[in-house]
């Protein structure tokens, strides 16, 4: 029985609007003019404190007080405009009728996964195989979030699995966990140079022609 692991921001959810407007706020509180959208999402793909240290940077010696700022905007406000990218509940339902095991594997932070995936109904779909920020002492690209949520499943990586993200951290977490790696080109996220995708998909339903 295989597994596939997939990323949330830019992956299974749209958060675009919600994530920005919340470091916007951020620093408006803190008397700084608002960044672009490109410019913001350009910083996501590494966890909360590393946005917030490149997002604004005019005060990036103090990221304990910018996460404390936004985490309580973010925590009132992450469902107003958040949204599954298209296709997304229908391909995960789909692969759990096949008997594939599904887990998530995020740098959003815990707090903020498990709202999001409870809102949408999908928390029973990968049961506790989730590993979001905070929940592992390194995050992607390195393997090991992958294999601790490999474990959560009661199982080791195969070949076989894949994680599916929109960034490059999740490609290349894929190929450094040996599974292979879905790049979702519908995301914000971005590829490296170095990053080999096995599937590059233009929609969520295009992982079903790979698996």
């Amino acid at each position: 029985m295989n597994a596939a692991f997939f990323d949330l921001d830019g992956t299974i959810i749209d958060s675009r609007r919600d994530l920005c407007a919340t470091v916007n706020h951020t620093r408006r509180d803190l008397g700084l003019p608002e960044w672009a959208m490109e410019d913001i999402l350009a910083h996501v793909g590494l966890g909360a404190k590393h946005l917030l240290a490149h997002a604004i940077p005019e005060r990036a010696d103090d990221v304990g007080r910018l996460w404390e700022m936004f985490r309580s905007h973010y925590g009132e406000h992450m469902l107003e405009t958040v949204e599954l990218y298209p296709g997304v509940r229908e391909t995960l339902c789909e692969l759990a009728a096949r008997g594939w095991k599904l887990g998530v594997n995020t740098a959003k932070p815990a707090f903020a996964t498990h709202a999001i995936l409870e809102h949408f109904g999908l928390k029973g779909l990968f049961a506790s195989a989730v590993i979001a920020g905070g929940d592992c002492d390194e995050m992607k690209p390195s393997p090991k979030p992958l294999v601790e949520c490999a474990r959560l499943m009661g199982r080791t990586l195969s070949p076989d699995d894949w994680m599916v993200g929109d960034s490059w951290t999740d490609v290349e977490c894929a190929m450094n966990a040996g599974v292979k790696g879905a790049f979702c080109a519908f995301g914000f996220g971005r590829l490296r140079d170095t990053s080999r995708p096995d599937a590059t998909l233009e929609k969520m339903s295009d992982l079903l022609r790979y698996i």
